[in-house]
């Protein structure tokens, strides 16, 4: 063997050892990110492959490791958790989302989840948390006068003029029919100011006890630490249910809007879900670059209120992937075991009186 031949082979050797060494010595990817942690029990959870959950701790985002148990220590799966019975199952519709929760807004029961205390950005599905805590505080007929802030903000959607007054309730016509930016940052200044507003949503959430909310803006655009979780959506969808105000104006199809002198916009209701399915009662759909689409669902039927929430999904899709879920609940509500519970708010009522 020549030299150079030999110094080829040694150096190929030396390479191999190299590569071996290093993924025997490569750690372990930490964190629910990465996917793993503990196969769930066989009968216990499904997700797309059986027990392919795993149990986030407070090290992956730095939250306590029970906030990722309200509702039941299942909920804090990463992966999709639903109890099939024994007979007669239909397995969940695949949706094209990071996270999702469907329950029983009546009984409170988690009929099936994915992911649903993972943190994700709202959209204008923060919107429902702005209007169930701002509708007990604010007078309908009252008046509220554009500022700046209000109608600078983009896109606004209504198209405000500064200076000019609204009634509060077309207000909150626009914010949840057409998903209003301006209208929203006008019904948090009515509030007293902006800032309060958004404390007393924050103090709204944590009385729900929805613990992964953190709001910055009422209109749901993004903002830094921003968040909110599936299962926290539902129990602010299930706070809206409780309201007779919210659900009004959250059913409306259409209302025309005063925008200035001699100019009317009607609004129409975005949700398809109120006329293309059957028994749909409300909802709020939201989109952003890095939400993706983002959605909150209201059905009845028979006496049976189911409620949906999805996040992160494949944008256009997150109307027909709530009906989808929808119709799986309704054929299998009383019929699977629970993954979890909506838990009630704390005592004491709501923050704003």
């Amino acid at each position: 063997m020549s030299r150079a031949r030999g110094i080829a082979v040694m150096l190929a050797i030396l390479t191999c050892g190299l590569v071996i060494a290093a993924v025997v010595l490569r750690p372990a990817r930490a964190g629910p990110a990465a996917g793993g942690g503990p196969a769930a029990p066989s009968g216990q959870a499904a997700s797309g492959q059986p027990g392919a959950g795993s149990q986030p701790g407070a090290g992956s985002t730095g939250r306590p490791a029970w906030q990722w148990k309200v509702g039941g220590p299942e909920l804090a799966s990463r992966g999709i958790v639903v109890h099939y019975p024994a007979r007669g199952r239909r397995r969940l519709p695949r949706i094209p989302a990071s996270a999702y929760v469907l329950a029983d807004a009546g009984t409170g029961q988690v009929l099936a989840a994915k992911d649903p205390h993972g943190e994700f950005p709202p959209a204008s599905t923060l919107k429902v948390l702005t209007a169930v805590t701002l509708i007990p505080l604010l007078k309908p007929g009252a008046t509220v006068v554009a500022s700046r802030r209000a109608t600078s903000v983009q896109p606004n959607v209504v198209g405000l003029k500064r200076g000019r007054g609204y009634q509060v309730s077309s207000l909150f016509k626009a914010l949840l029919l057409i998903s209003a930016n301006d209208a929203a940052v006008s019904l948090a200044e009515a509030a007293g100011s902006f800032h309060r507003a958004i404390a007393l949503m924050n103090a709204e959430a944590h009385w729900l006890q929805a613990y992964d909310v953190v709001a910055k803006d009422p209109n749901g655009l993004p903002a830094a630490h921003q968040h909110v979780s599936a299962y926290d959506e539902a129990l602010i969808a299930r706070r809206a249910l409780a309201m007779p105000a919210f659900m009004k104006y959250d059913s409306t199809l259409a209302a025309r809007f005063h925008l200035k002198r001699r100019k009317w916009v009607t609004l129409v209701n975005q949700n398809s879900l109120l006329l293309h399915y059957r028994g749909g009662i409300g909802g709020k759909i939201g989109w952003t670059d890095r939400a993706r689409a983002t959605y909150i669902g209201m059905a009845r039927r028979h006496g049976v209120t189911l409620i949906v929430t999805i996040l992160h999904a494949k944008p256009l899709t997150e109307i027909i992937s709530g009906e989808r879920l929808l119709n799986w609940g309704f054929a299998m509500d009383r019929k699977v075991r629970p993954a979890g519970q909506l838990v009630p708010p704390l005592p004491g009522g709501p923050p704003g009186g």
